[in-house]
């Protein structure tokens, strides 16, 4: 699906990482950005971003765990913009620590931001989408929607919420006959500032488990889902795939690799940094702080393509390729024969 000129797209989580990554590529077409997080700093950052990229921002200082908020925003951007075509969800906040240390109101907050803020905006977008019959919901998942890893309860718990969730909605949408799309979008590790600014209980600083990508191929992933939405889910990156083949396969093995290898794949040899901010309550990127942008302090660790991404979004083209290959082997064959 071919997207239009001026294309109004919603982002939360637009301040740093994959959001911002997403918003700049938006920009980059044209678009008119509605930029949701909390931080102000980053929401400026982003708006400049996608200013630079030849598109329209508007930024909407918002947390997305308080529905009225929320609402408060869509009606901002239609009526700054007009209806909302793309709406993508990405804003998350998390704890890097053991299940047994992490506090009940610390494990509401996680829930509230990275699960029900996609709930609350996707109802956002279906209120304004369902009575034009037209629009698209992108929800940015993880691998971890289907395999939990440990010291990442949290996450892994919304996670794997979101991706019930999508698929329920999706099934009462294709009940409706509806033309409004919600596909998800399940990503690897990816090098964002959240291992600078989540809560974290570990001796050293965390990190993404490599192989870690850095946030445009992640974005990428977002723009070719929006426009291709029929698809009921993406996977970016071969970590991304061969997890979740994995986990279908053999789950009970891979539950005692990642109990052996976990923990050391997720913290760097160096130690936590003892003044690191902390983004559950409040924003790391608040006013007079600093912009983190989408990167985070892994790019010497992190690669910028995936072959798996292009093979992905060009089924029809490798199929034909590989009919191709096929019927001059089977020629080749034929010939050699006689």
């Amino acid at each position: 699906m071919p997207h239009k000129p001026h294309q109004v797209v919603v982002v939360t989580g637009a301040s740093g990482g994959i959001g911002r990554a997403t918003a700049k590529a938006f920009g980059a077409r044209g678009a008119h950005v509605a930029l949701i997080a909390r931080g102000e700093t980053g929401l400026a950052g982003a708006a400049a971003d996608v200013r630079a990229g030849g598109g329209v921002a508007l930024q909407i200082p918002t947390d997305v765990s308080d529905p009225d908020q929320v609402e408060a925003a869509a009606a901002l951007t239609e009526e700054t913009f007009g209806p909302i075509d793309v709406w993508v969800n990405v804003a998350f906040t998390s704890v890097f620590s053991p299940f047994t240390e992490i506090t009940a109101q610390e494990y509401k907050r996680v829930t509230e931001v990275s699960y029900l803020g996609y709930v609350y905006a996707t109802m956002a977008a279906l209120r304004r989408m369902r009575p034009r019959n037209a629009g698209t919901i992108v929800q940015v998942g993880s691998a971890l929607a289907y395999r939990g890893i440990p010291l990442q309860s949290a996450y892994c718990g919304a996670k794997h919420a979101i991706q019930g969730f999508h698929e329920s909605l999706r099934c009462e949408l294709l009940h409706e006959n509806s033309s409004v799309r919600v596909t998800m979008v399940q990503m690897p590790a990816v090098n964002t500032p959240q291992f600078s600014w989540v809560l974290s209980r570990l001796p050293n600083q965390a990190q993404p488990v490599p192989p870690i990508y850095q946030p445009e191929v992640a974005a990428r992933g977002v723009l070719h889902a929006a426009d291709h939405p029929a698809r009921r889910e993406y996977w970016v990156g071969a970590s991304t795939a061969g997890t979740l083949i994995a986990n279908a396969i053999a789950p009970g093995l891979l539950d005692r690799y990642l109990a052996r290898t976990g923990f050391a794949s997720q913290q760097t040899d160096q130690p936590q940094p003892p003044d690191a901010p902390v983004n559950l309550w409040e924003p790391a990127d608040g006013t007079n702080a600093r912009d983190f942008g989408a990167h985070g302090i892994f790019d010497n660790k992190s690669v910028g393509i995936s072959p798996q991404l292009w093979a992905s979004h060009h089924h029809g083209l490798i199929g034909a390729a590989a009919g191709l290959l096929a019927g001059a082997t089977a020629l080749a064959m034929g010939r050699a024969r006689r």
